[in-house]
């Protein structure tokens, strides 16, 4: 069973380093503009196709950055890890040097804040090997950067969390994060919590993967920052406690997603994000934060399969090695009017885990079936449940709102 695993373990590293080499090793050298051939959707909106670096990079690195943080060692996936932890640290240098061939683009056109926010995110995940490390002058480029994000107005949808993690990194640096930007975005989010796990895409609600893409993952690295992973209960009226349940309920949807052949569910905007789709059940895994119906034997083995079916080939590659636009092949039908090869980078998320280190349960488990396998398979899995925050009779629930609201009334 140690073969296995270890095999696991192996091919989720080779996964990750066939993805990651193209993008980190050229823009090291200051070469990924001129070697990575764009590809935009066929009904693309006209904005400036550069945005697709910075699309590729940010969102790459927020998915590898947990990995990249781990400790050196002698085995050849730590060589492999510190070579590329080599190359990200030069990509982020030349990212915010405007004499460099890959600098990014950082204003004239409203997508920048999106994939900022990743490049954030990417530092989030990996703070004292990837943001320590870089010179003051690097650091202060990204603030700078940053900072002059604020021209862009978000929509009013799951952006708003490209704002509030910007902010919240920059309170998490300096204490120069806009308070408002990131308070009023949390309580949206908590406006649009529909139950059950899910997140409204604003005032509508969507069925797609966009609370796996940025709603569930944002707003919990936000709010897990400011309250310090729960230390202090809640931040701008939204509880850590809450938006973590809510997350590993979503971790079960999704788990039970997961066919016994290992495929999922092709469904809404967005679909070239590939494996991107299963960030929470990664983010959860990395975290240690699986709720106790799922196993870290289970939720690998699902992972490993979904990896495998996406990526045991070369189908989603195109001759320089850069991801192409597709689900499982080269599909760019399926692209909407936003996306481009760059996009498809939040495929990455998937590789969380990885942050983990070999010898921890995640890796050293023995295999499960995962729920789908078993119950196709005839064999017993818990009944299925649905989650809601409130603690208590309606009646309760009502009686504390009084309370509340007459407290807000009468003292403030």
């Amino acid at each position: 069973m140690a073969e296995t695993i270890n095999s696991s373990r192996q091919f989720w590293c080779e996964t990750l380093l066939k993805i990651a080499t193209p993008v980190l090793k050229n823009m090291s050298e200051g070469k990924l503009q001129q070697v990575m051939d764009v590809e935009v959707s066929p009904t693309w909106d006209g904005r400036n196709k550069a945005i697709a670096y910075m699309e590729c990079f940010g969102r790459l690195l927020a998915g590898i950055a947990p990995w990249l943080s781990l400790d050196d060692d002698d085995s050849e996936e730590g060589k492999s890890r510190r070579q590329l932890r080599k190359w990200a640290l030069k990509s982020y240098k030349n990212a915010v040097d405007p004499q460099n061939p890959d600098y990014l683009i950082w204003k004239g056109h409203s997508q920048p804040m999106c994939d900022a926010a990743y490049i954030a995110e990417s530092f989030f995940r990996g703070f004292d090997k990837l943001w320590k490390p870089l010179d003051e002058e690097t650091k202060q480029r990204y603030i700078d950067r940053f900072t002059g994000l604020r021209v862009i107005n978000p929509p009013y949808k799951n952006w708003l969390l490209f704002s509030a993690i910007i902010e919240t990194f920059l309170q998490k640096v300096n204490h120069s994060g806009d308070a408002y930007r990131i308070s009023s975005a949390l309580r949206k989010m908590e406006e649009w919590y529909v139950g059950d796990g899910f997140y409204a895409d604003g005032p509508q609600f969507l069925f797609d993967y966009y609370n796996s893409f940025v709603m569930h993952p944002m707003y919990v690295e936000c709010l897990g920052e400011l309250t310090e992973n729960g230390k202090t209960e809640s931040y701008a009226d939204c509880k850590y406690s809450y938006v973590i349940a809510r997350m590993q309920r979503l971790g079960i949807i999704l788990e039970r997603m997961i066919s016994p052949e290992g495929t999922f569910p092709v469904v809404g905007r967005s679909m070239p994000y590939r494996t991107g789709c299963l960030q929470p059940l990664a983010l959860l895994a990395w975290k240690e934060q699986l709720p106790k119906e799922l196993s870290n034997g289970q939720v690998r083995a699902a992972l490993t399969k979904v990896l495998s079916n996406m990526f045991r080939d070369d189908r989603n590659f195109n001759a320089k090695g850069f991801l192409n636009i597709g689900f499982n092949g080269h599909q760019p039908d399926m692209a909407d009017y936003y996306t481009n090869n760059g996009s498809c980078y939040i495929a990455s998320s998937i590789f969380l885990p990885l942050g983990l280190p070999a010898d921890h349960p995640f890796w050293t488990d023995a295999d499960e079936e995962w729920t789908t396998k078993k119950a196709w398979n005839g064999l017993s899995i818990p009944r299925d449940h649905g989650y809601s925050d409130y603690d208590g009779t309606l009646l309760q629930v009502i009686v504390k709102r009084i309370k509340k609201r007459l407290t807000n009334k009468f003292f403030n």
